[in-house]
Protein backbone atom coordinates (compact mmCIF):
# COMPACT_ATOMS: atom_id res chain seq x y z
CA UNK A 1 0.00 0.00 0.00
CA UNK A 2 2.86 1.93 -0.09
CA UNK A 3 3.11 3.17 3.43
CA UNK A 4 -0.18 4.64 3.35
CA UNK A 5 -1.99 4.38 6.35
CA UNK A 6 -5.62 2.15 6.24
CA UNK A 7 -8.96 4.03 7.34
CA UNK A 8 -11.42 1.73 8.86
CA UNK A 9 -15.32 1.51 7.99
CA UNK A 10 -18.33 2.72 10.64
CA UNK A 11 -18.90 -0.37 11.18
CA UNK A 12 -15.01 -1.77 11.33
CA UNK A 13 -14.85 0.94 14.06
CA UNK A 14 -18.36 -0.03 15.83
CA UNK A 15 -17.61 -3.91 15.88
CA UNK A 16 -14.19 -2.71 17.50
CA UNK A 17 -15.63 -0.18 20.56
CA UNK A 18 -18.02 -3.59 20.91
CA UNK A 19 -15.69 -5.81 22.09
CA UNK A 20 -13.30 -3.55 23.57
CA UNK A 21 -12.65 -4.30 27.30
CA UNK A 22 -14.24 -1.64 29.79
CA UNK A 23 -11.78 -1.76 32.26
CA UNK A 24 -8.09 -4.13 32.95
CA UNK A 25 -7.88 -7.28 32.94
CA UNK A 26 -4.83 -9.23 33.63
CA UNK A 27 -5.37 -11.97 31.33
CA UNK A 28 -1.57 -13.21 31.93
CA UNK A 29 -1.83 -13.29 36.06
CA UNK A 30 1.33 -10.74 36.20
CA UNK A 31 1.97 -10.28 39.45
CA UNK A 32 4.06 -7.72 38.41
CA UNK A 33 1.90 -5.61 36.72
CA UNK A 34 -0.61 -5.99 40.20
CA UNK A 35 2.37 -4.54 42.33
CA UNK A 36 3.45 -1.77 40.26
CA UNK A 37 -0.32 -0.67 40.23
CA UNK A 38 -0.40 -1.19 44.08
CA UNK A 39 2.95 0.62 44.66
CA UNK A 40 1.63 3.55 42.60
CA UNK A 41 -2.09 3.67 44.29
CA UNK A 42 -3.66 3.48 40.95
CA UNK A 43 -6.72 1.50 40.28
CA UNK A 44 -7.40 -0.97 37.46
CA UNK A 45 -10.88 0.56 36.64
CA UNK A 46 -8.74 3.36 35.89
CA UNK A 47 -6.40 1.96 33.63
CA UNK A 48 -6.52 2.67 30.04
CA UNK A 49 -3.97 1.21 28.12
CA UNK A 50 -0.44 -0.94 29.82
CA UNK A 51 2.68 -1.68 27.71
CA UNK A 52 5.08 -4.43 29.37
CA UNK A 53 8.76 -5.25 28.22
CA UNK A 54 11.74 -6.03 29.95
CA UNK A 55 15.37 -3.88 29.60
CA UNK A 56 18.80 -5.29 28.80
CA UNK A 57 19.16 -6.05 32.40
CA UNK A 58 15.71 -8.46 32.42
CA UNK A 59 14.10 -5.92 34.61
CA UNK A 60 10.20 -5.35 33.95
CA UNK A 61 9.00 -2.16 32.65
CA UNK A 62 5.14 -0.73 32.10
CA UNK A 63 3.91 2.64 30.11
CA UNK A 64 0.64 2.98 31.58
CA UNK A 65 -2.52 5.35 30.76
CA UNK A 66 -5.20 6.61 32.96
CA UNK A 67 -8.31 8.22 32.01
CA UNK A 68 -8.14 11.81 31.94
CA UNK A 69 -10.62 12.35 34.44
CA UNK A 70 -8.07 11.17 37.04
CA UNK A 71 -5.96 13.98 37.25
CA UNK A 72 -6.27 15.60 40.72
CA UNK A 73 -6.67 19.52 40.10
CA UNK A 74 -3.79 21.37 42.43
CA UNK A 75 -6.51 23.36 44.34
CA UNK A 76 -7.80 20.12 45.61
CA UNK A 77 -4.24 18.98 46.67
CA UNK A 78 -3.87 22.05 48.55
CA UNK A 79 -7.54 21.84 50.42
CA UNK A 80 -6.63 18.18 51.19
CA UNK A 81 -3.14 19.63 52.84
CA UNK A 82 -5.06 22.42 54.27
CA UNK A 83 -7.56 20.36 56.38
CA UNK A 84 -4.85 17.97 57.33
CA UNK A 85 -3.31 21.38 58.72
CA UNK A 86 -5.94 22.23 60.43
CA UNK A 87 -6.58 19.44 62.72
CA UNK A 88 -2.75 20.15 64.07
CA UNK A 89 -1.64 23.80 64.62
CA UNK A 90 0.14 24.30 67.25
CA UNK A 91 -0.03 28.07 68.72
CA UNK A 92 3.63 29.49 69.03
CA UNK A 93 4.30 32.07 71.36
CA UNK A 94 5.62 35.19 70.59
CA UNK A 95 9.12 35.93 70.68
CA UNK A 96 10.49 38.61 72.76
CA UNK A 97 11.95 41.45 71.06
CA UNK A 98 15.35 40.80 69.87
CA UNK A 99 17.89 43.49 68.82
CA UNK A 100 20.73 42.99 66.52
CA UNK A 101 22.74 44.13 63.29
CA UNK A 102 23.08 40.48 61.62
CA UNK A 103 21.11 38.40 59.69
CA UNK A 104 22.10 34.46 59.55
CA UNK A 105 21.01 32.85 56.37
CA UNK A 106 20.84 29.21 56.38
CA UNK A 107 20.82 26.73 53.09
CA UNK A 108 20.22 23.60 53.40
CA UNK A 109 19.94 22.92 49.78
CA UNK A 110 19.51 20.16 47.59
CA UNK A 111 18.76 17.56 50.51
CA UNK A 112 16.89 15.08 48.09
CA UNK A 113 14.44 13.15 50.52
CA UNK A 114 13.81 10.06 49.08
CA UNK A 115 17.01 9.39 47.43
CA UNK A 116 18.31 5.67 47.38
CA UNK A 117 22.93 5.79 47.34
CA UNK A 118 23.88 1.96 48.43
CA UNK A 119 27.24 2.09 50.11
CA UNK A 120 28.91 -1.20 48.25
CA UNK A 121 27.60 0.29 44.70
CA UNK A 122 28.76 4.33 45.08
CA UNK A 123 30.93 3.92 48.84
CA UNK A 124 28.27 6.33 49.58
CA UNK A 125 25.39 5.69 51.85
CA UNK A 126 22.01 7.97 51.91
CA UNK A 127 18.39 7.32 52.44
CA UNK A 128 15.65 9.07 53.97
CA UNK A 129 17.31 8.28 57.66
CA UNK A 130 20.70 9.71 56.64
CA UNK A 131 18.87 13.02 54.91
CA UNK A 132 16.98 13.77 58.11
CA UNK A 133 20.13 13.17 60.60
CA UNK A 134 22.10 15.84 58.12
CA UNK A 135 20.27 18.49 57.71
CA UNK A 136 18.95 18.53 61.48
CA UNK A 137 22.97 17.90 62.51
CA UNK A 138 23.51 20.61 60.26
CA UNK A 139 21.43 23.37 61.28
CA UNK A 140 22.51 22.92 64.55
CA UNK A 141 25.70 23.20 63.69
CA UNK A 142 25.34 26.35 61.99
CA UNK A 143 23.21 27.66 64.50
CA UNK A 144 26.27 27.41 67.36
CA UNK A 145 28.97 28.29 65.02
CA UNK A 146 26.63 31.79 64.83
CA UNK A 147 26.80 32.70 68.44
CA UNK A 148 28.36 35.76 69.40
CA UNK A 149 26.55 37.19 66.67
CA UNK A 150 23.31 39.77 67.47
CA UNK A 151 21.10 38.10 65.33
CA UNK A 152 18.09 39.56 64.57
CA UNK A 153 16.78 38.18 61.37
CA UNK A 154 16.84 34.64 60.30
CA UNK A 155 16.41 33.88 56.41
CA UNK A 156 15.65 30.10 56.19
CA UNK A 157 15.52 28.64 52.04
CA UNK A 158 13.91 25.36 51.50
CA UNK A 159 12.88 24.14 48.69
CA UNK A 160 15.79 23.16 45.73
CA UNK A 161 15.01 19.63 45.90
CA UNK A 162 13.95 18.66 48.60
CA UNK A 163 12.15 15.66 47.48
CA UNK A 164 13.98 13.60 45.42
CA UNK A 165 10.62 12.48 43.01
CA UNK A 166 7.71 14.28 42.17
CA UNK A 167 5.16 11.25 41.32
CA UNK A 168 4.07 7.84 42.12
CA UNK A 169 5.89 6.76 39.38
CA UNK A 170 8.87 7.16 40.71
CA UNK A 171 10.70 10.03 38.81
CA UNK A 172 11.45 13.65 38.59
CA UNK A 173 9.19 16.71 37.63
CA UNK A 174 10.48 15.60 33.96
CA UNK A 175 9.79 12.13 34.24
CA UNK A 176 13.33 10.98 34.92
CA UNK A 177 13.32 7.82 36.41
CA UNK A 178 15.09 7.69 40.31
CA UNK A 179 16.19 5.19 42.44
CA UNK A 180 14.62 6.17 45.61
CA UNK A 181 13.96 4.89 49.09
CA UNK A 182 10.33 5.00 50.66
CA UNK A 183 7.11 5.89 49.35
CA UNK A 184 6.01 9.32 47.73
CA UNK A 185 4.16 10.16 50.93
CA UNK A 186 6.29 9.12 53.35
CA UNK A 187 9.15 11.60 51.44
CA UNK A 188 6.59 14.44 52.04
CA UNK A 189 5.63 13.48 55.67
CA UNK A 190 9.37 13.36 56.88
CA UNK A 191 10.80 16.28 54.57
CA UNK A 192 7.46 18.58 56.48
CA UNK A 193 8.46 16.91 59.99
CA UNK A 194 12.19 18.29 59.16
CA UNK A 195 11.25 21.76 58.05
CA UNK A 196 8.72 21.76 61.15
CA UNK A 197 11.65 20.88 63.31
CA UNK A 198 14.08 23.10 61.61
CA UNK A 199 11.95 26.03 62.07
CA UNK A 200 10.69 25.31 65.74
CA UNK A 201 14.79 25.64 66.30
CA UNK A 202 15.54 28.51 64.38
CA UNK A 203 12.20 30.55 65.68
CA UNK A 204 13.30 30.38 69.30
CA UNK A 205 16.90 32.57 68.23
CA UNK A 206 15.20 35.63 66.25
CA UNK A 207 12.09 35.91 63.86
CA UNK A 208 12.21 33.90 60.72
CA UNK A 209 11.19 34.44 57.05
CA UNK A 210 11.30 31.60 54.96
CA UNK A 211 11.86 31.62 51.17
CA UNK A 212 11.10 28.83 48.78
CA UNK A 213 12.78 28.11 45.35
CA UNK A 214 10.56 26.21 43.12
CA UNK A 215 13.19 23.58 42.08
CA UNK A 216 13.18 20.55 38.85
CA UNK A 217 13.31 17.60 40.92
CA UNK A 218 9.80 18.68 43.06
CA UNK A 219 8.19 21.31 41.12
CA UNK A 220 4.92 20.25 41.90
CA UNK A 221 5.48 18.59 45.82
CA UNK A 222 7.96 20.95 46.29
CA UNK A 223 5.23 23.86 46.14
CA UNK A 224 2.50 21.73 48.04
CA UNK A 225 4.83 21.07 51.04
CA UNK A 226 6.03 24.91 51.65
CA UNK A 227 1.85 25.85 51.40
CA UNK A 228 1.59 22.83 54.31
CA UNK A 229 4.52 24.31 56.23
CA UNK A 230 2.80 28.10 55.51
CA UNK A 231 -0.24 26.30 57.48
CA UNK A 232 1.82 24.18 60.38
CA UNK A 233 2.86 28.47 61.09
CA UNK A 234 -0.40 29.90 60.87
CA UNK A 235 -0.49 30.83 64.48
CA UNK A 236 3.14 31.91 64.88
CA UNK A 237 3.74 35.58 65.07
CA UNK A 238 7.47 35.46 64.06
CA UNK A 239 7.86 33.20 60.88
CA UNK A 240 6.61 34.94 57.90
CA UNK A 241 6.50 33.21 54.31
CA UNK A 242 7.75 33.96 51.03
CA UNK A 243 6.25 31.17 49.07
CA UNK A 244 5.10 32.14 45.49
CA UNK A 245 5.29 29.74 42.01
CA UNK A 246 7.62 33.02 41.09
CA UNK A 247 11.45 31.21 40.27
CA UNK A 248 13.46 34.16 41.38
CA UNK A 249 12.73 35.08 44.63
CA UNK A 250 14.15 38.53 46.34
CA UNK A 251 15.23 39.29 49.94
CA UNK A 252 16.33 42.92 51.50
CA UNK A 253 18.32 43.46 54.59
CA UNK A 254 19.39 46.83 55.60
CA UNK A 255 22.15 47.39 52.69
CA UNK A 256 21.77 43.52 51.45
CA UNK A 257 19.79 42.55 48.49
CA UNK A 258 19.93 38.45 47.93
CA UNK A 259 18.54 36.50 45.16
CA UNK A 260 17.61 32.96 45.87
CA UNK A 261 17.23 30.65 42.75
CA UNK A 262 17.63 27.06 42.41
CA UNK A 263 20.06 27.20 39.56
CA UNK A 264 18.09 25.54 36.87
CA UNK A 265 17.31 28.61 35.38
CA UNK A 266 18.61 31.70 33.71
CA UNK A 267 22.74 31.42 33.15
CA UNK A 268 24.51 32.58 35.41
CA UNK A 269 25.51 35.82 33.83
CA UNK A 270 22.06 37.05 33.21
CA UNK A 271 21.24 37.39 36.61
CA UNK A 272 22.82 40.09 37.99
CA UNK A 273 21.32 42.49 35.30
CA UNK A 274 18.50 40.67 35.99
CA UNK A 275 18.05 41.47 39.49
CA UNK A 276 18.59 45.11 38.91
CA UNK A 277 16.03 45.03 36.08
CA UNK A 278 13.26 42.52 38.50
CA UNK A 279 14.15 45.37 41.56
CA UNK A 280 15.17 48.10 40.55
CA UNK A 281 13.93 50.18 43.88
CA UNK A 282 15.52 47.32 45.82
CA UNK A 283 19.16 47.86 43.51
CA UNK A 284 19.31 51.21 43.98
CA UNK A 285 18.65 51.20 48.19
CA UNK A 286 20.98 48.15 48.47
CA UNK A 287 25.19 48.24 48.54
CA UNK A 288 25.59 44.67 48.65
CA UNK A 289 24.39 42.18 46.33
CA UNK A 290 24.46 38.29 46.39
CA UNK A 291 23.05 35.49 44.23
CA UNK A 292 22.52 32.23 46.23
CA UNK A 293 22.36 29.30 43.98
CA UNK A 294 21.53 25.08 43.98
CA UNK A 295 21.26 22.37 41.36
CA UNK A 296 24.65 21.52 40.74
CA UNK A 297 26.21 20.56 44.71
CA UNK A 298 28.93 21.75 44.76
CA UNK A 299 30.84 25.80 45.16
CA UNK A 300 30.73 28.10 42.15
CA UNK A 301 32.13 31.32 42.96
CA UNK A 302 32.02 34.42 40.42
CA UNK A 303 32.28 38.08 40.48
CA UNK A 304 30.45 40.78 38.30
CA UNK A 305 31.63 44.37 38.70
CA UNK A 306 30.28 47.42 36.75
CA UNK A 307 32.28 49.69 34.74
CA UNK A 308 33.35 51.92 37.81
CA UNK A 309 34.48 49.00 39.76
CA UNK A 310 32.74 49.73 43.15
CA UNK A 311 29.47 47.76 43.07
CA UNK A 312 29.19 44.47 42.28
CA UNK A 313 26.91 40.75 42.62
CA UNK A 314 28.74 38.20 43.84
CA UNK A 315 26.76 34.76 42.88
CA UNK A 316 27.56 31.42 44.48
CA UNK A 317 26.47 27.67 44.50
CA UNK A 318 25.66 25.82 47.85
CA UNK A 319 27.02 22.49 48.88
CA UNK A 320 24.57 19.52 49.50
CA UNK A 321 24.37 17.26 52.09
CA UNK A 322 22.89 14.70 49.95
CA UNK A 323 24.52 11.15 48.99
CA UNK A 324 25.81 10.33 45.45
CA UNK A 325 23.16 8.26 43.82
CA UNK A 326 24.11 5.04 41.40
CA UNK A 327 23.98 7.65 38.25
CA UNK A 328 26.13 10.08 39.50
CA UNK A 329 28.89 7.46 40.90
CA UNK A 330 28.81 5.76 36.96
CA UNK A 331 29.43 9.18 35.59
CA UNK A 332 32.03 10.32 38.10
CA UNK A 333 30.48 12.96 40.02
CA UNK A 334 31.91 11.82 43.17
CA UNK A 335 34.65 13.68 45.84
CA UNK A 336 32.34 16.75 46.44
CA UNK A 337 32.26 17.81 49.92
CA UNK A 338 28.74 17.28 51.79
CA UNK A 339 27.88 20.14 53.88
CA UNK A 340 25.30 22.34 54.82
CA UNK A 341 26.02 26.02 54.54
CA UNK A 342 24.87 29.53 56.13
CA UNK A 343 25.79 32.99 56.02
CA UNK A 344 26.33 35.87 58.29
CA UNK A 345 25.17 39.14 56.94
CA UNK A 346 25.66 42.50 58.80
CA UNK A 347 22.76 45.19 57.57
CA UNK A 348 25.27 48.06 56.61
CA UNK A 349 28.65 45.65 55.54
CA UNK A 350 27.27 43.13 53.85
CA UNK A 351 28.46 39.62 54.03
CA UNK A 352 30.84 39.29 57.12
CA UNK A 353 31.17 35.28 57.53
CA UNK A 354 30.54 32.76 55.93
CA UNK A 355 29.50 28.79 57.81
CA UNK A 356 29.82 25.60 56.63
CA UNK A 357 29.08 22.65 58.66
CA UNK A 358 30.53 19.18 57.03
CA UNK A 359 29.92 15.52 56.91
Amino acid sequence: MGGKRLRLSEQEVEIINEYRGSELKNLNNNTALDLHLRERGILKKDVVSVKHWQNMNGELRFSIVTKENQSIEESEILNKIQNLIDKHAPCYPKLKKVSGEHLLVINPADIHIGKLAIETETKDAYNNEIAYQRVMEGIIGIVEKSKGFDIDKILFCIGNDVLHIDNVYNTTTASTPQDVNGKWWQHFELALKLYVNSIEILQKIAPVDVIHCMSNHDYQSGFHLAHALKSWFRNSEDVSFDISVNHRKYYVYGKNLIGLEHGDGAKMDKLPLMMANENPHAWAQTKFRYWYLHHIHHKVKHKWLDGKDFIGVTVEYMRSPSGTDSWHNRKGFTGVPKAVEGFIHQKKSGQVARLVHYF
